[in-house]
């Protein structure tokens, strides 16, 4: 007869002695047959009464569906969304794909090395510009117009990122997102993944302005600070806002005495701009002089020196392959790379449809894009009733998806050979990624591959897991509008709820069958096992991950 009860171990020392009583935990129910039993009495438990809960299992090995839960019902994704947008983009381009970065100037140099003209870079979607810091991109290019012999440029230094007809945030995206490091603008002309790093330190005395430096220094926005330095018993009160649509950064509050530099990550208000700045850095270093002044451009602007005869080419720098792309997009669930992703797919749509020489109305190129993974989920049969994914990186709060759905995307990539760079790009449950200390020292590290998702009351979890017994299986897990309960014991991560369901599915020592079969009676479950990790930040600050 099967024990759940605890098993009493009785140690003493002599007859004479006092016993230590010891009580260890039963061995965790690993059985196929009551996976269903204990995922119900999981996802049943009284916190999630005001939740929404949708989970789907299935073998990518037989096909059996070993647990479904609301597995057709909708519901928020959050950056599980990301996995519509990779697989797409990879399908689209497929995985070698890079993108360009292009210098031009409106006129050749001439003898005495001046050039007569102005500087145009332009920006092709490369979301990765700046991020290897090994070598420095703009005095590459910086390189490369001196040695066409130019000293001194007589124009402007312009800044081109009309190549998207898109605004700079995705559909759905909430303003209070758009100054926070996971809200950057998405532009055809990113640099540094338009982000600039503000260090604040504290003045020399109480009463004295705090101190703020930029990272990288041509980045710096301007600034309008009230930020003073009180008494170190006080401690620090720091804030700094950027109004939508607004370039200047207001930092007020206090600084305590003595404290250590802190750091914050702040949205770039233009990063085409930016990207200019650093530029004009680099000519500088290279001993070229800028006369005119710096100039960005995006749509519905347009630059009509673009479609110039004179251009003149200067250098390209190229985006790493489109699979190293994805993995930094998905490991660190990095919104602008996904976000670019759909932006790329949509202006190649949009050339598409220019070839055709067919009159359409105006679409934007993010709405191009969504527009070709509707085609795209079509194939994989997936209609809109099952996905509607408004934006590439799961910022919006209008994407909807259902369980079913992303499990049959996942099912498509596992078991294809084309969808190998997809399943490499997922993080590692325990090892990296958004998944480095979640699952750790658990069955589920290092075979649960998948996608991580949090908002405000949502959370997500999708994608591949290896169990003890060497099964495939690809699963989807959503958590909607969930509120821990006030008093909770243990208080827990909502994302270790999703977790425990995870490590459930790896810890499976049963291998399914064509059909699955299912048991009579389901024998009384064992509770999932309980997460302990260490503590993580949150997922994202207001969170979107």
């Amino acid at each position: 007869m099967r024990r759940t009860m605890l098993r009493v171990l009785v140690a003493c020392l002599s007859v004479s002695s006092s016993c230590t009583v010891i009580a260890v935990a039963p061995p965790a129910d690993t059985r196929l047959s009551t996976l269903a039993a204990r995922l119900d009495a999981h996802l049943d438990d009284p916190r999630f009464a005001a939740a929404a809960w949708g989970v789907k299992v299935v073998s990518l090995d037989t096909g059996a569906t070993l647990y479904a839960r609301h597995p057709d019902a909708l519901f928020v994704p959050a950056s599980t969304a990301k996995l519509f947008t990779a697989a797409l983009a990879l399908d689209t381009f497929g995985p070698d794909h890079r993108v360009a970065t292009s210098l031009f100037a409106t006129a050749k140099p001439a003898r005495d090395g001046e050039l007569r003209g102005d500087l145009v870079l332009v920006g092709y979607g490369d979301p990765t510009l700046g991020f290897d810091t090994r070598t420095s991109w703009a005095d590459t290019f910086a390189i490369a117009l001196r040695k066409t012999g130019t000293t001194r440029v007589r124009g402007d230094l312009i800044a081109d990122a009309t190549w998207f007809s898109s605004p700079t945030f995705g559909n759905g995206w909430e303003a209070g997102d758009l100054q926070s490091w996971f809200g950057v603008p998405a532009s055809a002309l990113s640099v540094d993944e338009n982000i600039v790093r503000a260090f604040v330190m504290p003045g020399p005395k109480p009463g004295s302005l705090a101190k703020l430096r930029f990272e990288p220094e041509a980045s710096a926005p301007e600034v309008e600070t009230t930020l003073t330095t009180r008494e170190k018993r006080e401690g620090s009160d720091i804030s700094l806002y950027r109004a939508p649509g607004d370039a200047r950064l207001h930092a007020f509050g206090a600084v305590a005495a003595g404290s250590a530099e802190q750091t914050y990550r702040v949205a770039l208000h233009d990063p085409a701009l930016a990207a200019a700045a650093q530029l004009r850095e680099a000519l500088a270093r290279q001993g070229v002089t800028l006369g005119g002044k710096l100039r960005s451009v995006y749509w519905p602007h347009t630059h009509d020196a673009l479609a110039s005869d004179t251009l003149q080419r200067i250098g390209d720098i190229w985006s790493p392959p489109l699979s190293e792309i994805v993995m930094r997009g998905l490991k660190v669930s990095q919104n602008l790379y996904l976000q670019n992703l759909l932006l790329l797919v949509g202006r190649k749509a949009q050339d598409d449809a220019l070839m055709v020489a067919v009159p359409t109305a105006f679409r934007s190129t993010e709405n191009r894009g969504v527009d070709a993974l509707r085609t795209f989920l079509a194939r994989l049969g997936i209609t809109p009733d099952a996905a509607t994914i408004e934006d590439g990186a799961g910022l919006s709060r209008r994407n909807l998806t259902s369980p079913s759905a992303l499990v049959t995307l996942l099912v498509h990539e596992g078991t294809s050979p084309a969808g190998a760079a997809f399943r490499r790009a997922l993080p590692e449950a325990g090892v990296d990624g958004s998944l480095t200390v979640r699952m750790r020292n658990t069955p589920a590290q290092n075979r649960v591959h998948a996608k991580t998702g949090s908002m405000a009351h949502t959370y997500s979890l999708a994608g591949y897991a290896e169990t003890a017994a060497g099964e495939r299986l690809a699963f989807a897990i959503l958590l909607n509008q969930y509120r821990q309960p006030a008093g909770t014991t243990p208080p827990r991560r909502p994302s270790a709820e999703l977790d425990a369901i995870a490590i459930a599915l790896a810890e499976l020592s049963e291998r399914s069958v064509v059909p699955a079969s299912v048991p009579a009676t389901p024998p009384v479950p064992a509770p999932l096992p309980s997460v302990s990790t260490p503590a993580e930040p949150t997922e994202e600050p207001t969170g979107q991950r």
